[in-house]
């Protein structure tokens, strides 16, 4: 243990540098990675595996090893199985890995003591590649399927159920299908009809209602902690999570490291964002059927 955080800030660089290049361009091991570093701090190789696309838990266990030969995970147990724990640094980090991970040219001139780079200036400029990453945060007021929101005036909606707020959304969207909750969905509702920029478009959402008390955060949302990264599994391009209270800025913070996940591995443009319960208050007044 003490190996993996002596002289941490004198080999900063070093390592950030050295787990993009341990992810490098293996779509396995950047989900193994971004699964372990969200939500709980240890999760079990069968939770790792339920929350991505791999194949098997076997190829988890290789690409877990693949981190832990490299001290970017701790091997360890839960629950009597092989589990993995997070390690500060890297949480810190996590952010700085991803951008060199999809950034090869910036990878390279990522200065450490092994690659230093001279610098004429004292300013250090970023660009990211546009082309790798398409993110864009977005809201109920974006949407043309929820345009009559904007003129709605907002209530407490602490005490509707998760059913009701599903039904309001489906009736705005115009979906009709059954969607039955289960352990082990991507999402609470998925649809092929909401309408952005006046275009059809896939999008997912993940619900929360009176069940789930006070501000959401990552921990609430799932047994595990991991019902956001199984929403990015969604075939979908457009993902919501919504609650009726106040949403914490680290839900926000886990959407976009999927979204860019997912915006680098499939080549396309990803949206996120969230509906708290002032937004939630709104589409009711504007969709419920019970209203």
């Amino acid at each position: 243990m003490a190996d993996r955080v002596t002289d941490a800030s004198s080999n900063r660089q070093d390592k950030i540098a050295n787990a993009a290049k341990v992810i490098g361009k293996s779509k396995d091991r950047l989900e193994v990675f971004l699964t372990i570093y969200s939500g709980t701090k240890i999760k079990t190789v069968t939770e790792i595996f339920e929350a991505t696309n791999l194949k098997s838990e076997v190829r988890v266990l290789q690409e877990g090893k693949k981190l832990a030969s490299e001290d970017m995970v701790i091997q360890t147990k839960k629950d009597g199985k092989t589990a993995y724990e997070k390690i500060d640094f890297y949480t810190h980090n996590k952010n700085r890995i991803l951008s060199l991970v999809k950034n090869h040219e910036k990878l390279k001139k990522f200065p450490t003591k092994t690659n230093p780079q001279t610098q004429t200036t004292s300013k250090v400029i970023v660009h990211f590649n546009k082309n790798l990453v398409q993110i864009k945060p977005i809201t109920i007021d974006d949407i043309d399927s929820f345009s009559k929101v904007k003129k709605q005036k907002q209530f407490d909606v602490k005490q509707v159920y998760e059913n009701d707020v599903k039904e309001t959304l489906k009736n705005a969207i115009g979906e009709t299908g059954k969607f039955t909750d289960w352990g082990g969905e991507t999402d609470d509702l998925y649809s092929t009809r909401l309408k952005l920029n006046g275009k059809r478009i896939n999008v997912a959402f993940g619900l929360k209602g009176k069940g789930t008390k006070g501000t959401l955060t990552p921990k609430k949302m799932g047994k595990n902690g991991d019902q956001i990264q199984r929403l990015f599994k969604s075939p979908a391009e457009i993902f919501f999570v919504q609650h009726v209270d106040q949403i914490d800025e680290s839900v926000i913070d886990q959407m976009k490291t999927h979204a860019i996940a997912k915006s680098v591995t499939e080549g396309k443009k990803i949206y996120y964002g969230i509906i708290d319960g002032n937004d939630t208050s709104r589409l009711i007044s504007a969709y419920s059927k019970n209203k």
